[in-house]
């Protein structure tokens, strides 16, 4: 068995990763425009309340989803959209609320569920032909409820270290999504109620923990600068709460997880390995691969490797 201690490490350091959201919203979404205008992506016409979607590469190539974690921006997949080049076309969600976007419809209540809920209509409206989707934490997240919960419409599914229930590392085993909703909500109000210079100095320490890579670090600590402290105080209780493991038999879509070692001395290999596997028990046919020398946002610390997972699992029949 798996002591509660020993796994805390993980949801320690995606709480602080949450907790540093200063509201510079939408002063940071025009300085974010402005510094990538180079990359020549073009916005999806799509009406959106939820999300807005930047699209790259020719029409009529296969399609991509990249779905970025909490409080990220779709910069964080700029290494992929030019490894990948003209070979698919790429469609980058960028959610409301996250990396200087207005929060607009995600300024209450859940996001993780409506955001995925608007991908499906995005899937639908858009004509494409069961895209593969690949999302990374809580982009993982809204991955698996797409996939579950419209299986028609996805064609593959890649998630990256995320696990289907986040919740139970807030408490003992046995921990179910109800019975951690008090620490939920005391996790919420700690963040929406923290003063700004807080949340910098936990945006700081948490980037460090999350990334090895410390050339790049910058861009994902502008990003949670730029956040919306409420929205995603609200995406990260909602994340706490949320047990897709009943879920995850629905998914017909060939399913790959990459995860890393949790950041914790006490976590062997095998112990995480373990806790992946038993996370995706209720979808046997999911392949499950760690990648070693790397912190949670595996395509900025090794890129190479995960290109070449990326493209292996894209080109697979």
């Amino acid at each position: 068995m798996i002591r509660t201690a020993s796994i805390f490490a993980f949801g320690a350091a995606a709480v602080l990763l949450a907790g540093a959201m200063p509201a510079l919203a939408q002063d940071g979404h025009t300085n974010h425009a402005e510094g990538h205008a180079a990359h020549g992506h073009a916005h999806a016409d799509f009406a959106s309340d939820r999300l807005h979607v930047r699209v790259d590469g020719p029409e009529g190539a296969p399609d991509l989803i990249l779905i970025p974690g909490l409080s990220s921006s779709p910069e964080i997949w700029q290494g992929v959209v030019d490894h990948l080049g003209d070979r698919y076309r790429i469609h980058r969600i960028h959610v409301q609320g996250f990396a200087g976007a207005p929060a607009k419809g995600n300024a209450s209540g859940p996001v993780a569920a409506p955001v995925a809920e608007e991908i499906a209509r995005y899937i639908r409206e858009q004509g494409l032909q069961k895209p593969a989707v690949v999302g990374h934490s809580m982009g993982g997240t809204m991955g698996m409820m797409l996939a579950a919960r419209h299986p028609d419409l996805v064609g593959k599914l890649m998630v990256v270290d995320m696990m289907p229930f986040m919740g139970a590392m807030f408490g003992p085993p046995g921990t179910t999504a109800e019975s951690v909703v008090p620490v939920a909500d005391q996790v919420f109000t700690a963040q929406s109620t923290a003063p700004r210079d807080q949340y910098l100095t936990q945006a700081k320490a948490a980037v460090t923990a999350m990334i090895k890579t410390e050339a790049a670090r910058s861009g994902p600590l502008q990003d949670t600068e730029n956040s919306d402290q409420q929205v995603s105080a609200a995406a990260f209780r909602e994340l706490i709460v949320t047990d897709l493991r009943p879920e995850l038999g629905k998914i017909t879509a060939p399913t790959e997880v990459l995860y890393v070692k949790f950041n914790d001395p006490r976590m062997t290999d095998a112990i995480t390995d373990a806790i992946y596997q038993m996370s995706f028990s209720t979808l046997p046919d999911a392949k499950l691969k760690r990648i070693d020398d790397s912190a949670h946002f595996i395509m900025l610390d090794q890129p190479q490797a995960f290109y070449g997972d990326l493209d292996a699992f894209l080109s697979a029949k």
